[in-house]
This record gives C-alpha cells, sequence and structure tokens, in this order.
C-alpha cells in the first residue's frame, strides 16, 4: 500500500513538474532574448527612432540607424492581409465541417487540412517565388511579383489549418438543444448557423483568429522568400492603405536574414534581439488574448 501511495504521489509530483516548466521554459527564453539586448536596448538604442524612422541600416559605419517602423508596417500589412483571406475560408470551411458535410466526406477533408499544415514552410516559400509571383505579374500587371500580396496569399494557406481545426471545435462544443430548439421554432439550417451557432461559438472562433494571426506574425522563411524584402513603407494613410503589390520586408525575415551575418555582441546583432523582443511580446499578447478567448467559451 505505502508503495502504491509513493508511485501516486510521484506520478502526481512529475505531472506538476511538465506543467512547471512549460512557464519555465517560456521565461527562460524571454529572459534570453531580453538579456542579448539589454545593454543596446538601455544605453544606445533611440526607442523613438526605432518606432517611428523607416531607415534600417545597422551596418552603415558611419552613421548606423535603427529605425524598424518600416519592418512592423511590413508584418502588419502582410498579416492583416492574410487574415482577410484565411479567415472568410477557415471559418467557413469549420462551418461546412461541422453543420453539412456527409462523414466520409468529412474525413476526407480534414485529412486534406491536415496535409496542408504539415507542408514546411520552405516549401511555401517556393511556391510563392515560382508560381504566384508569375500569376501576380500576369494579372495585376506588377513589375514584381514577389511583394505583400504573394506573402499574404502564403500566409492566409499556411493560417488555414489552424483556423479550421479550432473553429470546428468551438462549433461541434455548442450543444444540441440549441439546433434542436432553432430548428423546432422553424429556422432553416443556414438561419441555425448564422443565428445560433455562430453567436454561440464566438469566442472560441475568436480564439481560431487569434491563433492564425499568431501563426502568421511568427512566419519566417515563407515570409522571407514571397515578400522581396526590401525595406519600404507599405502603410499609409492615402487610399489603399495597405499597398499589396509592393515589395516589403517583416521583422521575422530581418532577423533570420541578418542574425547570421553579424558579430556576436554588436549593436546590429544586439538590435535583432530587441526585434525578437518585440516579437515576442506581439506573440504573447496574441495567445494571451486566444487564452482569454477560449476560457470565456468554456464557461459559457
Amino acid at each position: 500500500m505505502n508503495w502504491r501511495i509513493w508511485g501516486e504521489k510521484g506520478i502526481e509530483f512529475l505531472v506538476r513538474l511538465c506543467g512547471v516548466s512549460a512557464i519555465l521554459f517560456v521565461f527562460s527564453i524571454f529572459f534570453f532574448v531580453y538579456r542579448e539586448g539589454a545593454d543596446f536596448l538601455h544605453h544606445r538604442l533611440d526607442l523613438k527612432e526605432f518606432f517611428t524612422s523607416i531607415e534600417w541600416r545597422p551596418s552603415f559605419a558611419a552613421a548606423p540607424t535603427y529605425g524598424a517602423l518600416a519592418l512592423i508596417s511590413g508584418t502588419v500589412a502582410v498579416t492583416l492581409l492574410s487574415m482577410g483571406i484565411a479567415v472568410p475560408f477557415g471559418i467557413g470551411t469549420a462551418i461546412f465541417l461541422s453543420e453539412f458535410c456527409p462523414r466520409r466526406t468529412k474525413e476526407t477533408l480534414k485529412i486534406v487540412i491536415e496535409l496542408l499544415a504539415a507542408i514546411p514552410s520552405v516549401v511555401w516559400g517556393f511556391i510563392g517565388i515560382t508560381l504566384l509571383n508569375n500569376l501576380i505579374r500576369t494579372y495585376s500587371g506588377a513589375p514584381i511579383g514577389v511583394n505583400v500580396l504573394n506573402g499574404s496569399l502564403i500566409l492566409g494557406l499556411m493560417s488555414v489549418p489552424i483556423i479550421v481545426s479550432i473553429g470546428e471545435d468551438a462549433l461541434k462544443a455548442v450543444p444540441d438543444t440549441f439546433r434542436e430548439a432553432a430548428e423546432a421554432l422553424g429556422a432553416t439550417r443556414w438561419q441555425v448557423v448564422y443565428k445560433v451557432l455562430l453567436p454561440a461559438a464566438r469566442n472560441g472562433l475568436l480564439a481560431a483568429v487569434l491563433l492564425g494571426i499568431g501563426r502568421a506574425v511568427g512566419e519566417t522563411m515563407a515570409v522571407l522568400m514571397a515578400t522581396g524584402h526590401s525595406i519600404r513603407l507599405v502603410i499609409d494613410g492615402q487610399f489603399p492603405f495597405i499597398h499589396a503589390l509592393s515589395p516589403c520586408r517583416t521583422l521575422t525575415a530581418t532577423i533570420a536574414a541578418e542574425l547570421g551575418e553579424t558579430a556576436r555582441g554588436s549593436d546590429h546583432y544586439q538590435a535583432l534581439f530587441v526585434i525578437g523582443l518585440l516579437l515576442f511580446v506581439i506573440t504573447f499578447c496574441v495567445n494571451l488574448a486566444a487564452d482569454l478567448a477560449v476560457r470565456g467559451i468554456r464557461k459559457e
């Protein structure tokens, strides 16, 4: 009996340790990124220039500049356009799988969607360079096909699987009594979806969208290959607000392209870790919002 009690306590301790270790890993990553860029962040970085200037020239020996506004605008532009593509397709697919799709077709479609999630990002990047590049130049007249639109299409397709998966779970979590009550009152299937299921599953669907945003913000290789990697402001106050046919550079692509070419401990090296810290904060806020949305649906 004593061995059984000690065994249960050991398993309980192991489970608690695993839960605590996940939190420790997150804080350890944050501490590592912060430590590598802390000296430059606190002593030599001009935060006003960092957030308001579009001049990113850290390798310029005479007067290096660290303006990340163009990088931030590229990240925001690609993320917004990709969500404009992924959210309608992802939520629509989740509704179809949950409410209208026959079982056999549903299993086939879920396998296809899972395969989309399994495609490596570098392969998506090759698709952007070879296929979408030519299509965009042919049908839009843009001189360069690797631009904001190209990266947004790629990120939209990469974000669809997670939106579909979580969105379908949120719709399935709505009790069947809601559907039965609406149908008993004479509602059609589309009315049940629009007036009953979507409002009831709104928090779960919001969580799906927010996690899709987190997926888009953190993507690196596909964006590096498909957006042209050009430093320019692609969001402004003129119409259209997002210049979809202009090349851009994102925060993640900047880190991936430049980190291997910088001297360890240099200002350029530390500036890239400051960008990583900014990305960490952005993704943490997005994931926290998604977690709060999921908790909201569970309470309901």
